[in-house]
């Protein structure tokens, strides 16, 4: 009995924090001007749902803002940090699937790559998460891609009047009603045979071209970007 009531209170505690985190990503965008860059070179290939999306973990907030119920499925570490996220992109109509391409990277990428091919639903995948190196792609984004047959596509944000931690992401949040830019960068397509060295190259390209985007979308407010 004692157990079930700590269970229930639990519970409803990570409800009140999704809910909260929610709310709180609602209204640092409701009444901004989002510019969104290179959407139509994409828009067959995004209608498609066949795709992953990959972001740098400081730019996640825009990314499930401006998708909500997408019914995405997103990698979201096994941390508390990533109970949080979960609990928040499932109140966006996502679907968070737990895991990590580090700890149990295998085990991680095949559920997710089941997941997308099952249900035909997009992916994202934080490429520089949970813990970094900062803006450097591991590898589970590429394999990922092998898997499935999906091609990456890059995105970031940035936001004219913003917050910068000093964390080790260097995580973006932007002020309520600042002006956005919303970038989509050139496909990562990874084809089923790549070997080793083909993967290393794709993991290479994706990194610069995330890093392109994101210093392009920096620079149109005059913030700098360091990879």
């Amino acid at each position: 009995m004692l157990f079930d009531k700590r269970e229930n209170t639990a519970q409803a505690k990570w409800k009140l924090i999704g809910w909260s985190g929610k709310l709180l990503i609602d209204l640092l965008f409701a009444g901004s001007h989002i510019d969104v860059q290179g959407y139509a070179p994409m828009a067959r290939l995004l209608a498609s749902r066949k795709f992953i999306f990959a972001f740098w973990h400081s730019r996640i907030l825009l990314v499930s803002y401006l998708h909500k119920g997408w019914d995405a499925a997103i990698m979201v570490s096994n941390s508390a940090d990533g109970e949080i996220i979960a609990r928040v992109l499932e109140l966006q109509g996502h679907t968070a699937v737990r895991g990590s391409t580090r700890k149990g990277g295998m085990r991680a990428l095949v559920n997710i790559a089941d997941n997308i091919v099952t249900h035909r639903r997009p992916a994202a995948v934080v490429p520089d998460g949970p813990q970094g190196p900062r803006h450097e792609v591991q590898p589970g984004v590429i394999v990922l891609s092998k898997k499935t047959g999906y091609p990456i596509i890059p995105v970031t944000y940035s936001a004219k009047y913003r917050l910068q931690f000093n964390s080790w992401d260097r995580f973006i949040l932007p002020c309520p009603c600042s002006p956005c830019v919303f970038t989509f960068g050139h496909p990562v397509s990874v084809p089923a045979q790549a070997d080793a060295r083909m993967l290393k190259a794709f993991q290479e390209q994706l990194q610069k071209e995330l890093n392109r985007i994101t210093f392009e979308a920096d620079s149109h407010f005059g913030h700098f970007f360091e990879p």
